[in-house]
């Protein structure tokens, strides 16, 4: 929460009307509390991006049950902690827009993250199955699968890797998060009713898929 307070009161202060709510995504009650919490101050919910993600980076010989469950839980087990508590408002109001945060990893795999990249590919395969169940009740499900982003869990890479990286990427640069906020933004869009199921990359060109 500490990193993210600064970023609120930037906001406030340009006159946008922003409110947090905290939960233990890892938790189905948790979820519940959060989303009756939200509901009773805010309204009804339109628009869910599941983005909760954390790594326990180890090759599988080496990887722990709680390094596995630990990523498992956070990464896919909290999309549908969330999605379950407000789809069936979504689908009796006719509306709603629901994005997955998925990963490149998600799509080929990585050295050292099958949590990871379980988790993720996970993800959107419950992104196809509920677009399938939502899609004519007016409720898009879509996944946005980043490459490498500017963030703060990129930045604690060694300057190696990093500079690995960029060397794979055809743009020639890593993401930056207002890219992935716009690949988002237009999924959620009340204009775009008619892209459901999809899983956007937005990677610069890291992996490419017919």
């Amino acid at each position: 929460m500490a990193f993210i307070l600064p970023i609120l009161e930037e906001h406030k202060s340009s006159g946008l009307d922003l409110h947090i709510s905290a939960a233990d995504v890892t938790d189905f009650d948790s979820c519940a509390s959060m989303i009756q919490q939200i509901e009773a101050d805010h309204g009804p919910i339109d628009i869910l991006v599941n983005c909760a993600g954390i790594t326990r980076d180890k090759t599988l010989k080496r990887m722990t049950p709680d390094q596995w469950n630990a990523v498992i839980d956070t990464n896919l087990n909290s999309a549908f902690n969330v999605t379950q508590q407000i789809v069936n408002g979504m689908t009796e109001r006719g509306f709603g827009r629901i994005i997955n945060i998925s990963s490149v990893n998600g799509q080929r795999g990585q050295f050292g993250q099958a949590n990871y990249a379980a988790a993720k590919a996970g993800l959107h395969g419950f992104t196809m199955s509920v677009a399938q169940e939502t899609a004519a009740k007016g409720v898009t499900v879509n996944t946005v699968s980043p490459g490498y982003v500017e963030t703060a869990m990129t930045s604690a890479m060694p300057e190696q890797v990093l500079e690995s990286i960029v060397a794979a990427v055809p743009v020639g640069r890593m993401g930056k998060p207002a890219e992935i906020a716009f690949a988002v933004s237009w999924l959620a869009d009340e204009r775009n009713a008619y892209t459901t199921g999809a899983n956007i990359p937005v990677n610069g060109g890291m992996y490419m898929s017919a």
